[in-house]
C-alpha cells in the first residue's frame, strides 16, 4: 500500500511538473511574440509595420507662369501605434505628451490601452526634431509611416488661387481642388498663368489699400486682355495654405471674394451702357443729354450724386459719372439690347475660370423699365470680380472678350466673343481716359502709362435695403490707353472716410488701382511715354505716407 501511495505521488508530482512546464512554454511563447509585435512595430524597427504601408504618392508641383515653385510635396513622417503591442499604456503616453504638450495624457491613454485595434494614429506630419525625439524615447508599440504633405514655399502668395490640399493628400480648394486628379496623378508640374512678381505687387496693394481705408474685405485682377491669362488675382484678407487647416469654417480668410463672391459694382457699368447705345445706334458720340433735374421712373426718382452742368456729350457722361445720362442712354438702348449686350459678355452666368466655386450673378427678376435703369450704372445686378474684369477687358481687346484662365499652356479652345466693333471700343476707351485726364479717377493716373478707367461706388446691399453709410467702392482700368492690352480691377468692401477723403470709389479704389498699375508696368514691359500726358505736371499716384501728409 505505502509502495503504490508513493508511486502515486511521484506521478502526481511528474504532471505538475509538466503542467509548470507547459504553462511556462505558453507564458514564454507569448512574452517572444509581444516582443515581436514590438520589434516590428518599434521606433527602430522601419523594415516591419511602418514598411507595409504602400509608397506615399507625390502630388505634381504648381509653378507660375515663370516656373516659379508656388506649390509641392515633401516627405514627412507621422507617428502611430499598435496597442497589441503595449505593455504599459500609461507609461507610453506620458512619453508621448512630453514631446507633443498638445495631446491628452487620459485621452491618448486610453486610446492606447484598446487591445482590439492594431493601428492608431497618434500624430501626422512631424517635423524632424519631433520625428528623432519620438525615436529617442524608445517607447514599445510605436511606429512611423512616410507619407506626402503639401507645403506652399510662398505662403500668401495666390494663397486663394492655390487653394490647399488635406492631411490625406487630397485637393480642398483652390486649384489644389479643381485640379485635383491631374495634380494626384503626379508628373509635369503644372503651370499656372499668374505671374508671381505681378501676383505679389497686386497683394502689396491691396493690404496696403485695406490698412489705409479700413475695408472689411478685397478683391484684384490683373488680366491680359489679349489672350484672357489672368496675371494676378487676390483676395483680401489673405490666406495661408500652410495653415488653411487651423482657422475656423467661417473665418473671413477662406473666401475668395475675387472668384467666390458677387458685388454691385457700381458705375463701371457705365461704359459697357454707353457702348451699347453706340455700337447698336441707339445713340451717336455726337448726342447730348439734359443731365439737370433728375429722372423719375416707375415712381423711383434717379439723380447724380454732384450737379452737372449740361447738356452733356456721352463721353462726359462716362468722364462725369453721370446716372442721369446712363439711364438716359439705357432708355433709347431698351431693355432687350441691354440685355443682349450683357449676355454677351458673359455676366449672365459663373465666369467659366478655373476654379470650383465661381459665383453665379445675381440678377433681376424682370428686366422692366426701372430695373434697366438701375442696372444701367451697376444697381441690382452682382458680379463676381473676375466676372467683370473678363467683360471689362472688350475695351482693351477691340471689342472681343476671350474666357479668362489661369492655366497656362493649356491645348483646349477657349471662347473667343465680339461684343461691339473696334471702333465703338476705340471710343470707349478714349472715354474711359478723359474720366481719368479730367473726371472721377483722377487719382488713378500714373505718370508715363495711359490709364484709362473708370470708378464705381455703390451702396452696399443689406437686409431690407441698402446701407446709407457702406459702400462697395471698385475701380476698372485698361493701359497703356493707346494700345490697350492689360485689365486691372480692384474692389474694396465698405472703405471708411477720413479727414479730407470721402469713402466713394475717387479715394479709395482709383488710388489703389493706379499705385498697382505703377508698380506692375514695367514688370510687364509697358513702356512709359509722355507725350499724351494730360494737364498734370506729376502722378496722382503717391504713397500713402505722402498723400496722407498733404491732408
Amino acid at each position: 500500500m505505502t509502495d503504490r501511495l508513493a508511486v502515486s505521488e511521484v506521478e502526481g508530482s511528474a504532471l505538475r511538473a509538466r503542467l509548470v512546464s507547459l504553462a511556462l512554454c505558453v507564458g514564454f511563447l507569448a512574452v517572444t511574440m509581444k516582443a515581436g509585435f514590438v520589434a516590428l512595430a518599434g521606433p527602430s524597427g522601419q523594415e516591419g509595420v511602418s514598411t507595409a504601408f504602400e509608397e506615399p504618392a507625390r502630388r505634381a508641383d504648381i509653378v507660375d507662369r515663370n516656373g516659379v515653385l508656388l506649390a509641392t510635396s515633401v516627405n514627412v513622417y507621422s507617428l502611430f501605434a499598435d496597442p497589441r503591442a503595449i505593455w504599459e499604456p500609461e507609461v507610453v503616453a506620458a512619453g508621448l505628451v512630453s514631446v507633443f504638450p498638445e495631446l491628452d495624457v487620459d485621452t491618448l491613454t486610453r486610446r492606447l490601452s484598446d487591445n482590439e485595434r492594431a493601428f492608431v494614429w497618434i500624430k501626422r506630419g512631424l517635423t524632424p526634431r519631433q520625428h528623432k525625439a519620438v525615436f529617442d524615447l524608445n517607447l514599445e508599440g510605436l511606429g512611423f509611416r512616410e507619407e506626402s504633405r503639401r507645403v506652399y514655399p510662398r505662403r500668401t502668395l495666390a494663397g486663394h488661387v492655390l487653394g490647399y490640399a488635406g492631411t490625406d493628400g487630397q485637393g480642398l480648394a483652390g486649384v489644389e481642388y479643381a485640379l485635383d486628379a491631374e495634380l494626384a496623378d503626379g508628373g509635369e508640374p503644372l503651370r499656372l498663368t499668374i505671374d508671381s512678381s505681378v501676383q505679389h505687387m497686386l497683394e502689396s496693394e491691396l493690404a496696403t489699400a485695406a490698412t489705409e481705408y479700413e475695408i472689411e474685405g478685397g478683391a484684384g485682377v490683373v488680366l491680359n486682355a489679349r489672350n484672357g491669362e489672368v496675371l494676378g488675382l487676390a483676395s483680401w484678407p489673405p490666406i495661408d495654405p500652410n495653415r488653411a487647416h487651423t482657422l475656423a469654417s467661417d473665418d473671413p480668410a477662406r473666401a475668395n471674394r475675387a472668384v467666390n463672391s458677387v458685388f454691385e459694382l457700381g458705375s463701371v457699368f457705365k461704359p459697357i451702357t454707353v457702348a451699347a447705345g453706340i455700337d447698336t445706334g441707339a445713340i451717336r458720340p455726337s448726342d447730348t443729354f439734359d443731365v439737370e433735374e433728375p429722372i423719375v421712373i416707375a415712381g423711383r426718382r434717379i439723380g447724380d450724386t454732384h450737379r452737372i452742368p449740361g447738356p452733356i456729350s456721352p463721353a462726359k457722361i462716362v468722364s462725369e459719372s453721370s446716372n442721369i445720362g446712363t439711364v438716359k442712354v439705357a432708355l433709347m438702348l431698351g431693355a432687350r439690347r441691354q440685355q443682349d449686350i450683357l449676355e454677351n459678355l458673359g455676366l449672365f452666368e459663373r465666369s467659366p475660370i478655373e476654379l470650383a466655386g465661381s459665383a453665379d450673378p445675381i440678377l433681376p427678376s424682370r428686366f422692366d423699365d426701372i430695373h434697366a435703369a438701375t442696372v444701367s450704372y451697376g444697381h441690382g445686378i452682382a458680379v463676381s470680380p473676375i466676372a467683370f474684369a473678363g467683360a471689362f477687358s472688350m475695351f482693351a481687346n477691340s471689342g472681343e472678350v476671350i474666357e479668362p484662365t489661369i492655366l497656362a499652356n493649356r491645348n483646349t479652345e477657349r471662347e473667343v466673343r465680339r461684343v461691339v466693333s473696334a471702333p465703338t471700343a476705340s471710343l470707349i476707351t478714349h472715354m474711359l481716359r478723359e474720366a481719368v485726364v479730367d473726371g472721377t479717377g483722377g487719382q488713378a493716373e500714373v505718370a508715363g502709362y495711359r490709364v484709362a478707367g473708370k470708378t464705381g461706388t455703390a451702396e452696399k446691399p443689406v437686409a431690407g435695403g441698402y446701407a446709407n453709410n457702406a459702400n462697395i467702392a471698385s475701380f476698372a482700368a485698361v493701359f497703356p490707353a493707346d494700345s490697350p492690352e492689360y485689365v486691372v480691377l480692384i474692389v474694396l468692401d465698405s472703405p471708411k472716410a477720413d479727414v479730407g477723403r470721402g469713402r466713394t470709389a475717387a479715394w479709395n479704389a482709383a488710388p489703389t488701382a493706379g499705385r498697382v498699375i505703377n508698380r506692375i508696368a514695367p514688370s510687364l514691359g509697358v513702356e512709359p511715354s509722355f507725350d499724351d500726358y494730360g494737364p498734370y505736371e506729376s502722378p496722382l499716384v503717391r504713397s500713402v505716407a505722402e498723400r496722407r501728409s498733404t491732408l
